[in-house]
Parts: structure tokens; sequence; C-alpha cells
């Protein structure tokens, strides 16, 4: 491991030059990574692991979307795409990506092929951190590993194809083996990991939940919202409140302080912007810190798991979903974004 200071606070991280993937291949050679899912991160994951080397199966409903899609990405039916049963019965190391919802439906028909020495791996912390409501209990002689990448299965592809690699967390529930260090490094880098850190399932699921209500989804569009709101009640042109709201800023901006960090950002935009921002960053954040407050103990009581739980389950959860997000497609802010990405250079 290597120890980096992040702020003052040193972490050791998994990088891979200490471990590279001629290691990872090494360690699991004699392994059948069984890919459970084909929604979300099973695609890139799947394809990224094939890429790199590993042996690699898919395990998906027939007849399904996700199926044709998997066909669709060359996996061969009777070959390297399987029903999720057989799949399992295969697998030395099950890769557990359904949805959360779907991962307590199909636990049973999984669990009956998790034989002694094999590994459950996971992408989130879900399942087993809130396995009393999900029950969802791993056997003892299995191990329970988790690499959770720090963002869509669709940015792990695309980054892999770059020549780039997706930040994970990573993370051993359980080490029924002694095996469960080098296996589960060695499927992060496997999958393309940039480095991988250390966490556990429950601080995974906890900051996951909280980031996804939070900055990386919930409150971004909130903040967003309400700004277009303000200057559009104020006379701006829809174009002009887009542009200042959500173009600049994921256009420009966040690149750049992707690149350099947000001190950077400051010290090299207008002597007009760079006080403004120094006077009211500290004024947002006193007033969305006790919303997050909120929204972590809610995470942590288990209320947003519940009502994921109840929620995704129902059977028209996918016309309701469709609802709330034509709502916000349909919202004059992201029909004017529509019309915004159309005029950019590379799409006239």
């Amino acid at each position: 491991m290597a120890k980096i200071n992040f702020g003052g606070v040193t972490e050791d991280v998994v990088t891979r030059e200490e471990f590279p993937l001629e290691k990872a291949r090494e360690v699991l050679k004699d392994e059948t990574i069984a890919v459970i899912g084909y929604g979300v991160q099973g695609p890139g994951q799947a394809l990224n692991l094939k890429d790199n080397g590993f042996n690699v199966i898919v395990g998906q409903r027939k007849n399904s979307k996700t199926w044709d899609k998997a066909v669709a990405d060359g996996w061969e039916p009777g070959k390297t795409l399987f029903e999720i049963e057989e799949a399992c019965d295969r697998g030395t190391i099950i890769q557990y990506l359904l949805s959360d919802a779907g991962q307590i439906t199909l636990w049973p028909t999984v669990k009956k092929h998790l034989t002694a020495g094999k590994a459950l791996y996971f992408s989130h912390g879900f399942a087993v951190t809130y396995h009393e409501r999900t029950g969802i209990v791993p056997p003892e002689d299995v191990d329970v590993i988790l690499v959770a990448p720090k963002g869509s299965g669709t940015s792990l592809r695309r980054m892999f194809l770059e020549g780039r690699g997706l930040n994970s967390s990573y993370a051993i529930y359980q080490d029924a083996t002694g095996r469960a260090y080098e296996r589960v490094v060695a499927l992060g880098i496997g999958v393309g990991s940039g480095y991988l850190f250390e966490t556990t399932f429950k601080r995974e699921v906890y900051s996951d939940l909280t980031g996804e209500r939070g900055t990386l989804m919930g409150a971004i569009q909130g903040i967003f919202a309400a700004q277009y709101e303000v200057l559009r009640a104020n006379g701006h042109t829809p174009s002009e409140a887009f542009n200042e709201t959500v173009e600049e800023l994921t256009q420009s901006l966040m690149p750049l302080v992707a690149e350099n960090g947000m001190d950077w950002m400051y010290a090299n935009c207008s002597t007009t912007a760079q006080r403004g921002a120094l006077d009211w960053w500290k004024k947002f954040k006193d007033a969305s810190k006790p919303v997050f407050e909120e929204l972590y103990q809610e995470v942590a009581k288990g209320n947003e798991a519940q009502k994921s739980i109840d929620s995704n389950s129902q059977s028209d959860y996918r016309e309701k979903l469709e609802v709330e997000l034509k709502e916000l497609r349909d919202s004059e802010m992201w029909q004017a974004g529509s019309a915004v990405r159309q005029l950019r250079p590379e799409n006239s």
C-alpha cells in the first residue's frame, strides 16, 4: 500500500504501480468471474475485466432487453453468457451487480450457489449493511468483498477506453479463505480503477446514499432549479439563465476544478468573481449544512434504505419513475438545456 496525505490525514491506498495488472491476472488466473446483472455497473465492469484478460461470464435473464444488450456487446450465449442460475453455478467469484431491489428478489437463487471458498462481490454496501431489511446474510464460508467505482458504469467504461481509471473504494466484510484481500484488490484493478481506497460496507453505503441525495444529484438539481428560477423571475431569458446556471459550470469551470482544484479556480477567475465567491460560499455552507446533517441521520437510521426498498419493489415503479423524470425533462430549465446542447459547436 502507498501512504498518501489527504488534507493532513494520511491514508493507505492501493495504486496500479504497486499492484499492477499482471499481478491481478496472476491472483485470479484460476477464477471464473460471474457478473450477475447487466444494467448500471454490469456492462462496464464485465467488459473492462474481459478486455484486461480475466475469465468473465455474464448471468442475465434470457429474452430480456439486458440479455440482448449483452449479446450486442459481444457476450456469446452458451459460452460467456448464461442464465443467472447457471452463471452462479459456474462462477467462483459472483459479482452481484443487480439493483438493490433486484438483489433482494434474487437472493434465494444466488445463495444456493455460494459454496465454500467462493467470493460474493458487491459494488454497493446496501444489501449487507441493511441485512435486517433486505434479508441478505451471506454464508460464513465465502469471502464477502466490495469494489465501488466512484461513478457510473458508463463512466468506468468510457475512462477505461480512454486509458484512464475511475477511483474506487474497496472493503472486506468477511474473509473466509484468507485470500479476500488479494481477490478484492485484483478485482478492483481489473475493473479499471485509478486507485483503490479502503472503506467498510457501512461507510460505503452511508457516504454513497448521502452523496447521491446531496451534491452528486439531489442537491445540485435543487441549487440549479433555485438559481434558474430566481434569474427567470427577474427577467432573464431561458438561454441566459441556463448558461449562467448550468452550462458555464459543467462545460467550463468543473473540468478545471477537476484538474486543478477549487483554490486554483478562485485564483484564476476575475477579481469580481473571486470576491463574490469568497464572500458567499460560507453562507451557502451554513444554509445547507443542516440539510446534510438531517440527510445523513436519515441514511444512518435506515429510513432512506427502506424508502428505496419500498418504492423500487412496487410493480408500477417504472411507470411512476417515468412520471417524475418527465417532470424534470419537461421543465423549462432542462428544455432550455436541450436547446443549448444542440447549439454546441460539436453538434452544429
